[in-house]
């Protein structure tokens, strides 16, 4: 399955690579250098069994025709590691005794390399709520989670609209200590995840 969507990606990065051409240059430009946007990670919420009530808004600004930053405002909850890979995803063996919910932000800076193909750097700072079976809040939490990012953009509509596939490597590089029971089984699984598809789409002023 993972395969599958990781082969599925490549093909549309190289599908629109040879139709179209993403950098923002003085003549398309778009008027303000502001952009809005979000992810199709939020069709995750139509899971009804194990929905992520998934929020996340991006605001940005293209800073130059190559050089963007942005400001990403996220929300989640996820009942397993984020180590687990596909293959164990909704294993009831590696299910958490409740689940955890975040909030945070992330500073995001991303960098065109050649035509639509870029580079991304991610870097999320999440407030944790350790929510046991009962539903009842048994610790806070911290983390740094970062996001490691190629991919493509895709200009829509004479530059107003734009979509982003992309592959990326998250990483956790520090997090405060987990419950014993929720620790338990992140522990076993590592603090990177390699190949994660994404696909982020926006609206330029």
């Amino acid at each position: 399955m993972q395969i599958k969507i990781l082969v599925s990606i490549a093909l549309l990065l190289f599908t629109f690579s040879s139709i179209t051409k993403a950098q923002y240059t003085e003549r398309d430009h778009p008027q303000s250098g502001f952009f809005i946007g979000s992810t199709l990670a939020l069709l995750g919420n139509l899971d009804t069994k194990y929905s992520p009530e998934f929020a996340q808004l991006n605001m940005g600004y293209r800073v130059s025709d190559n050089d963007a930053i942005s400001l990403e405002l996220k929300t989640w909850k996820y009942e397993w590691s984020l180590g687990v890979p596909l293959t164990s995803f909704q294993n009831p063996d590696e299910k958490f005794p409740g689940y955890i919910r975040e909030y945070g932000f992330a500073f995001a800076y991303q960098r065109f390399l050649w035509k639509g193909f870029y580079s991304a750097i991610h870097v999320m700072n999440a407030w944790q709520l350790f929510i046991n079976e009962s539903n009842n809040k048994i610790d806070n939490g911290f983390q740094i989670f970062n996001t490691y990012r190629i991919g493509y953009h895709v200009k829509l509509f004479e530059g107003k609209l734009f979509i982003e596939p992309s592959l990326a490597i998250t990483h956790r590089p520090y997090h405060t200590e987990m419950p014993p029971s929720f620790k338990r089984l992140d522990d076993k699984r590592p603090k990177y995840f390699l190949g994660e598809p994404g696909f982020h789409f926006g609206y330029n002023f």
